[in-house]
C-alpha cells in the first residue's frame, strides 16, 4: 500500500505568507503605539476618546481582531515550517558556521515570539477582556455629558504594579529585537533586499525596532517615575489614589462605576466626579 501525503506548501509561498502577515503585524504595532503615546497629550480626553471610537466600531472591531489574530496564527506557523524545513535543509557543519554569523536577534526569534505571544494572551486578559482586574470595566470618564469607559486610569492602574510594568518593558524589548529581525527579513522575502540595499534595510529595522520599544516603553516608564517621585509625567498618583479608595466599597458583584476626578477638566469636557461608590 502506497503511503500517503497530506499536499506541501511551497517554500516561495510559505515566506510570501510570513512576509505578508509580518507586514501587517508590523503596521498594526506601530498603529497601536501611537495610540498609546496620546497617553501624554495632557489630557485623558484623547486616549478615551480614541478608544471610545474603536469600541463604537462594533462588529467591524471584531472582525479586525480575527483578522489580526488570523495573521499571527498564520505568522507562526509559517516560521514554525520554515525552522524546521530549514533545519532538515543544512548539513551539521552548516549549522554550527550559520549560527556563528548569525545575529542575536535571528538566532532567539523562537524564544522572543513565544515570551511575546505569552504577554499578548496576559495583555488582552488584562486590558481588554478585563478579567485580570475586574474593576477596569467600572472606570468610567465623562466628557459633555456622555460616559465612555475610562482607558487613560485603566493604564494607569495597571502600570501602578512594578512587576507589570518591568514585564511589559521587557515583553516590548523582545518584541524590537523580533522586529529588528524579522523587518529586514521580510524585505528579503518580498526580494526587495538585494546587496545594494543590504546595509540600509538593516539599519531601518533596527531604527524602527528601537523607535517601537521607545513608544511602548515610555507609557509603563512615565507611569513608574511619576509614583516615585520623579517628573510627574502622568497624574498616576491622583488617579491611583482615587482608585484605591473606590476599590474599598466596589462590589464585583454589583459593580458600580468609577469615575476619577482629575481636577482641570480637559477642553470642551464637562467636569468628571470624584471616583466613589455612587
Amino acid at each position: 500500500m502506497s503511503e500517503t501525503h497530506a499536499p506541501k506548501i511551497p517554500s516561495l509561498v510559505k515566506k510570501y505568507l510570513m512576509a505578508a502577515t509580518g507586514l501587517v503585524l508590523v503596521a498594526f504595532v506601530l498603529g497601536h503605539m501611537l495610540g498609546n503615546l496620546q497617553m501624554f497629550a495632557g489630557s485623558p480626553d484623547k486616549i478615551n476618546r480614541y478608544a471610545n471610537f474603536l469600541q463604537s466600531l462594533g462588529e467591524i472591531l471584531y472582525a479586525i481582531r480575527l483578522f489580526l489574530l488570523a495573521c499571527v496564527v498564520a505568522h507562526v506557523w509559517m516560521a514554525v515550517l520554515l525552522t524546521l524545513e530549514n533545519r532538515r535543509a543544512r548539513p551539521e557543519r552548516y549549522q554550527k558556521d550559520a549560527t556563528v554569523q548569525a545575529s542575536y536577534a535571528s538566532r532567539t526569534m523562537i524564544w522572543s515570539g513565544l515570551i511575546v505571544g505569552a504577554f499578548v494572551v496576559y495583555h488582552l486578559a488584562d486590558y481588554t477582556l478585563q478579567v485580570v482586574h475586574p474593576i477596569f470595566k467600572s472606570f468610567e470618564y465623562e466628557r459633555n455629558g456622555q460616559r465612555m469607559h475610562d482607558v487613560y486610569a485603566m493604564v494607569i492602574a495597571g502600570f501602578s504594579e512594578p512587576v507589570i510594568a518591568g514585564f511589559y518593558i521587557v515583553a516590548v524589548g523582545m518584541l524590537c529585537a523580533h522586529l529588528s529581525h524579522g523587518v529586514s527579513s521580510m524585505f528579503q522575502s518580498l526580494g526587495l533586499r538585494n546587496e545594494k540595499w543590504r546595509g540600509w534595510l538593516n539599519n531601518f529595522a533596527v531604527l524602527y525596532g528601537w523607535a517601537i520599544f521607545l513608544g511602548f516603553a515610555a507609557v509603563p516608564a512615565a507611569v513608574q517615575v511619576s509614583l516615585h517621585g520623579g517628573p510627574q509625567l502622568v497624574p498616576a498618583r491622583l488617579v491611583l489614589d482615587q482608585i484605591n479608595a473606590a476599590q474599598q466599597a466596589w462590589n464585583p458583584a454589583a459593580p458600580t462605576p468609577v469615575l476619577v476626578n482629575y481636577g482641570a477638566a480637559p477642553v470642551d469636557a464637562s467636569p468628571a466626579k470624584t471616583a466613589q461608590n455612587p
